[in-house]
């Protein structure tokens, strides 16, 4: 890929964390930018995050004043790589969780794609080592949306994922109204619907590199009910559509 690339790193008490995926981000794909989305995090990661941009000129900061949610930052992010005519937009976790060093292979894969996800659960894929709960309720939360939702992938949830910007404009994120968790599922729903060609590519799925996972059954459980709520619409709406052609049918 030609086009100029991306990585939006959306931040909230990552000081801890940010210089190093940072590092390895130039490491890994030193022709990329960087764009770290800072919801005004307490433990001053966005003055971390000033100062890198003021050392390499490829790292950009955007400062937000409240924390508002995982999917408003991207959405942010967005916004703002396309309006500085970025071609390809990375979503990345700032934790170190997402390796920088699938970074290479995910942009190779968008010569056949408009959508790449890093996806865990395809052959090749791993994941460090979770809990027995944790590994269950990832893997079953994929699973369930998938089955709900109808989609193809295999990783319904990650949220590694390079996009170029002619899909983004397809699906339109200013639309998803997901905050947290839930996003990633309604992205890759809205991409699937709107005809984009989404490719996944086996990555390593490891844990954060400081602190505790944000992640919690609360917010999963959240998720899958309305991942219910939509699946349930969708097949209400479905068999309306049907019905008079049914009653067609049967006159003929």
């Amino acid at each position: 890929m030609n086009a100029r690339t991306v990585v939006i790193l959306p931040t909230y008490n990552e000081i801890e964390s940010l210089s190093e995926v940072v590092g390895r981000l130039r490491s890994s794909a030193p022709e990329v930018d960087i764009l770290v989305v800072d919801d005004a995090s307490p433990d001053g990661t966005g003055e971390l995050a000033d100062l890198l941009s003021s050392r390499i000129s490829q790292v950009h900061v955007l400062h937000r004043t409240a924390k508002q949610g995982l999917g408003p930052a991207y959405i942010a992010g967005f916004e703002e790589a396309v309006a500085h005519g970025y071609g390809v937009i990375v979503q990345s976790d700032a934790d170190g969780s997402h390796r920088p060093e699938d970074l290479p292979r995910m942009l190779a894969a968008l010569a056949d794609a408009d959508v790449v996800i890093g996806s865990r659960w395809v052959r090749g894929g791993a994941v460090a080592r979770w809990s027995p709960q944790r590994y269950l309720l990832s893997r079953a939360g994929s699973v369930y949306a998938r089955a709900m939702l109808r989609l193809p992938q295999k990783d319904i949830t990650g949220g590694y994922r390079a996009f170029r910007v002619e899909a983004l404009e397809r699906i339109d994120p200013a639309q998803v109204l997901s905050r947290g968790y839930c996003f990633q599922i309604e992205m890759l729903d809205r991409a699937v619907r709107s005809g984009c060609r989404v490719a996944e590519v086996p990555i390593e799925f490891d844990d954060r590199l400081h602190g505790e996972s944000k992640m919690s059954v609360r917010i999963v459980l959240e998720a899958l009910r309305q991942v219910t709520r939509w699946g349930i619409r969708r097949r209400i709406a479905s068999s309306r559509e049907e019905q008079p052609l049914q009653i067609e049918a049967a006159r003929v």
